[in-house]
């Protein structure tokens, strides 16, 4: 699977848990008790939902780019 990178939107919960949501991937968040944990669970988070994205033979949010002017 080539590598895309989207936006991750990352809070701390009232609980004291970290809260990431991919804005550019509807429905995809994930959470973890550290920033190391919330980090590995978002990138497998990411990773099902595109595979499941092709799977079902839906379009792949196009990648989002930053471009410094």
């Amino acid at each position: 699977m080539e590598r895309m990178k989207y936006r991750v939107m990352i809070e701390r919960g009232e609980d004291g848990m970290y809260v990431a949501k991919v804005s550019d991937l509807p429905g995809c968040a994930t959470e973890g008790k550290t920033r190391k944990e919330l980090m590995k669970n978002v990138k497998e988070a990411m990773q099902a939902y595109l595979e499941a994205l092709k799977k079902q033979g839906d379009p792949v949010p196009v990648e989002l780019v930053q471009v410094s002017v």
